[in-house]
């Protein structure tokens, strides 16, 4: 299924052109991250969209006390079911790179194969789950992912990252952004 985006009279936002709380938004992104990812350059078109983002990206990566391979997973499961190529591979990418996430489980969760680590096997399945119901999922997904050494303060974690990723995926499908560079070999169709 080709991508066709929803919005066509906004495109990114070029840095050196914008002023006030779009130029002030894309400087925090850039000092943030080293780059302007192009999602963040679409993004940028509603300030609050993207501060929101960023916000609630720092206080999941900050707070929520999940390594940051659980961090990617959790990212990963909620991308791959809402379908955001975009993200999977940005994702995918940190997964690999920095994250520390385990070569056979990003290989799994990229193919959508049986994740070979309990742990994060059962904390793919809860947000999976999570997203595909509305944020209702099965008590016995629940039992399994306490099960495995995680809290029931770590879903409202997950909600958080769930709400961040939605504001980006649902940004990149309006948007067709095309995968940044640095992230294209982790692309996925």
């Amino acid at each position: 299924m080709s991508a066709q985006p929803i919005l066509h009279t906004l495109h990114a936002i070029d840095p050196a052109k914008a002023e006030g709380a779009q130029k002030e938004i894309l400087d925090k992104a850039v000092k943030q991250v080293g780059f302007l990812p192009n999602m963040y350059a679409n993004m940028a078109n509603a300030p609050g969209v993207l501060s929101t983002y960023l916000h609630g990206y720092a206080l999941f990566r900050g707070e929520s006390g999940l390594k940051p391979a659980e961090q990617e997973v959790v990212f990963l499961a909620v991308s791959q079911v809402n379908g955001c190529n975009y993200c999977t591979a940005a994702h995918s990418m940190i997964a690999d790179k920095k994250s520390g996430v385990p070569a056979d489980v990003l290989t799994a969760i990229r193919s959508s194969e049986p994740i070979p680590d309990a742990r994060h096997a059962a904390l793919y399945a809860l947000t999976a789950e999570m997203v595909r119901t509305q944020g209702r999922p099965d008590a016995a997904t629940v039992k399994a992912f306490l099960g495995v050494g995680f809290q029931e303060r770590d879903v409202l974690y997950i909600i958080l990252a769930i709400a961040v990723k939605t504001l980006s995926n649902y940004s990149n499908h309006a948007f067709a952004t095309p995968v940044d560079a640095a992230f294209a070999a982790y692309r996925v169709e």
